[in-house]
């Protein structure tokens, strides 16, 4: 079925909000604004384009820099007056360089002029950012294979990262038979670690399995 631009209601301005974010992690990336060009360019092209509200001109996502950003899938609020785009970056979001442009905590001590550099340990980690930071941080160690590194001592043997997710899938299951809910929880957490050592030794990205489970719902 065609979009329907009817469906979106466009501020006395002919602007609509769009917030980008990642396909695979869930993260939210940036928050910018479409008028009826820039969504018409973007669903012909499947790459983001917005309205700079400064410059009254379109500009696509990564005409500069390179870090484009792949329509996957183009929500709409109740309203219709707020967009989703799920999108595949193609490199970090914000101009300042930060993989996100929401690196800053309104209650922390970031520098609050625009384009503030961060803080460190800022913003405090929550549950949703786990999985998509430990993907990262494995990455990082197959990339640059730091001495000392238990991370790089799995990836050299794939037999042992096998026993251990085995190890530790057994675990996971004795804790659920018999110990405390934090048990299991510390338990879970260490079969996630070594599952993700398994998928990034195999170039594997964690969205991949949450594809599977996405098309077994169908």
């Amino acid at each position: 079925m065609a979009p329907d631009p009817d469906a979106i209601r466009f501020d006395d301005q002919g602007l609509v909000p769009c917030v980008s974010q990642d396909a695979g992690t869930g993260e939210v990336l940036m928050l910018a604004y479409m008028n009826v060009e820039a969504l018409r360019l973007t669903l012909e092209t499947r790459e983001m384009h917005f309205w700079s509200r400064s410059r009254s001109e379109i500009w696509r996502k990564g005409a500069d820099s390179g870090n484009v950003q792949h329509l996957r899938q183009l929500r709409y609020d109740c309203d219709g007056d707020a967009l989703v785009a799920l999108v595949e970056p193609g490199g970090p979001a914000c101009h300042t360089g930060e993989r996100t442009c929401f690196y800053r905590d309104l209650e922390g001590s970031a520098d609050g002029a625009p384009d503030g550099p961060p803080a460190a340990g800022e913003p405090e980690s929550l549950a949703v950012d786990a999985l998509p930071a430990l993907e990262r941080t494995l990455a990082e160690r197959k990339r640059e294979r730091p001495g000392g590194s238990y991370t790089v001592e799995l990836l050299d043997d794939p037999d042992l990262i096998g026993a251990k997710i085995r190890e530790e899938a057994g675990e996971v299951a004795r804790a659920i038979a018999g110990e405390s809910d934090e048990r299991v929880a510390e338990e879970a957490a260490d079969l996630l670690y070594h599952l993700e050592v398994g998928l990034i030794s195999r170039d594997l990205p964690l969205v991949s399995a949450l594809e599977v489970l996405n098309a077994r719902r169908r």
